[in-house]
């Protein structure tokens, strides 16, 4: 490459210009320190204004702290009385249910006895109550509030921007609100319990009193069950056994637990009703037979004269399988005079029958029988004009109607199972 003069001519222009306006420009600068120190100065209120903001910020988020705190105080004491309810609710139901499998309505004419429904009332409740204690929680910043707005911001009633001005609801408003309408909701669910409980017992005592009255239609009367009454009065010292002490005023009874302990003796006095039923010989000893002759007086088949049949009998060909009528203890099984090959069970509080003219004894006596099990086979033994089988139920040695217990249990079908 060749230099040409005009070349170096120009580079050399181009570098003292350069120079030239380098040197004037530092002149300039080193002359007018004050538009360094007027940069300086504006960097430095920009500094002092950015902090001054962040302090206030501070200031602010320090106050809506110390408020939502003083709020979530007063929303924590509220909430944990809710939860104590809840829990006490919980119990309740818990030892409800248990009482309730033993109080299930008794099936009549085939179908269940239902009690009035009280539970999908008390389930919508409990859901309110559950949706307002979760509610309060989101309040108080447990959950993590609404999405997109601080917990604390959230607590103290602040809404996005995009939500309409006007008068915004406070914590302590919202919370009064949810925490009385939960309130609600938790004594709805109590006296929807009361009301169940209430039911229970109602269902229990008609229940007792429907199996004592068709019992008492055969002649037979139950033991009188223990009620709630005598329990209660039981507990209670005599006047005159008091002798002194301090004086200290009487616990108050919950008034749950008062309704607890009266249906728990309800069902007691039930099962007590329900076993005593059990054990009276309300089933058939021939299930498959037809009864042909019935209970009372009719002509003797051998003297031909007015007798009194102190049975009934039941069409049975010879083998056919006999069954006790309930559970209880055999007193007598072989020949029987008239009877021929008898079976006499007795089955307490001066109840027995008796199985006569039979074939085949598979029972002796002292054996403890159940209800239904076979015990001998029909036959035409002893004063019999052909095979079948001749019943007896007798109360305190007297003989009674067979058909009363047959009927009774039939209608007790529903009660007793």
């Amino acid at each position: 490459m060749t230099v040409r003069p005009w070349m170096a001519a120009v580079v050399t222009s181009l570098i003292g210009v350069f120079g030239i306006g380098y040197i004037a420009a530092t002149t300039y600068l080193v002359l007018r320190d004050d538009l360094i120190g007027g940069t300086i100065a504006r960097q430095a209120r920009m500094q002092h204004e950015y902090e001054d903001r962040i302090t206030a910020l501070r200031a602010q988020v320090d106050r809506v702290t110390s408020r939502q705190l003083l709020d979530q105080q007063i929303v924590e004491e509220k909430v944990d009385k809710l939860l104590q309810q809840q829990l006490e609710l919980s119990s309740r139901s818990g030892r409800l249910g248990t009482l309730a499998e033993s109080a299930e309505p008794p099936a009549i004419g085939g179908q269940a006895a239902a009690l009035p429904d009280a539970e999908p009332l008390a389930y919508g409740r409990r859901a309110d109550a559950q949706n307002g204690i979760r509610a309060i929680e989101e309040i108080m910043g447990i959950e993590g509030g609404n999405a997109g707005v601080p917990a604390h911001a959230s607590a103290l009633g602040y809404a996005p921007e995009a939500q309409p001005s006007g008068p915004r609801e406070t914590i302590s408003d919202r919370t009064d609100r949810i925490f009385s309408k939960v309130t609600l909701s938790l004594k709805g669910i109590e006296r929807d319990q009361m009301a169940h409980v209430w039911q229970l017992t109602s269902s229990a005592q008609r229940t007792s009193e429907a199996i004592r009255t068709i019992v008492e239609r055969t002649g037979f009367v139950l033991p009188d069950p223990k009620t709630a009454d005598a329990a209660a009065t039981a507990t209670v010292p005599a006047a005159g056994t008091a002798i002194g002490g301090p004086y200290v005023e009487p616990q108050k009874q919950d008034e749950f637990e008062q309704s607890l302990a009266t249906l728990d003796s309800a069902l007691v006095d039930l099962e007590e009703t329900r076993d005593a039923a059990r054990k009276l010989p309300l089933e058939s000893p021939a299930p498959a037979s037809d009864v042909t002759s019935s209970f009372g007086n009719r002509l003797d088949p051998f003297l031909g004269r007015l007798a009194l049949h102190a049975g009934i009998d039941f069409r049975a060909a010879t083998g056919t399988r006999i069954r006790s009528t309930a559970a209880g203890t055999v007193t007598a099984a072989g020949p029987a005079g008239g009877y021929g090959n008898m079976i006499e069970i007795d089955h307490g509080n001066g109840v027995s029958t008796r199985y006569a003219h039979l074939a085949v004894i598979v029972v002796n006596v002292g054996d403890r029988v159940d209800a239904d099990q076979v015990i001998a086979q029909s036959g035409s033994t002893g004063r019999s004009t052909g095979p079948h089988l001749h019943y007896e139920v007798r109360l305190n040695g007297q003989a009674v109607d067979p058909m009363r217990f047959l009927r009774a249990g039939t209608n007790l079908a529903g009660y007793l199972n």
